[in-house]
């Protein structure tokens, strides 16, 4: 077995939205995402059940019509093909584990 270190969450620049894929197998997928102050992830629906978990950053979940502001080590789930968006109040990182 191989292991890899990699620095994608450190180095990902924080410029408008931005989003990279960690890990993709068949049974999961963990995208990184970085949002610049006052940007937005506009929104969208996910296929499946989903956890945001914030690294760096003030946001604004919003989430069928309710408003959740996460700052770093809080997540939040949610489930599939409910619409939601992200705000950012502050440069922002976030993982999503789906």
């Amino acid at each position: 077995m191989m292991n890899n270190v990699n620095n994608l969450i450190t180095d990902q620049i924080i410029d408008g939205l931005n989003i990279q894929h960690l890990i993709k197998t068949d049974r999961f997928e963990i995208l990184s995402i970085s949002l610049e102050k006052g940007s937005d992830f506009p929104e969208h629906v996910s296929p499946v059940q989903a956890t945001l978990v914030v690294i760096q950053g003030l946001i604004d979940f919003k989430i069928e019509d309710r408003v959740f502001r996460l700052m770093p080590q809080q997540s939040i789930s949610f489930h599939p093909n409910v619409k939601h968006s992200v705000r950012a109040l502050e440069n922002a990182k976030f993982l999503i584990v789906r």
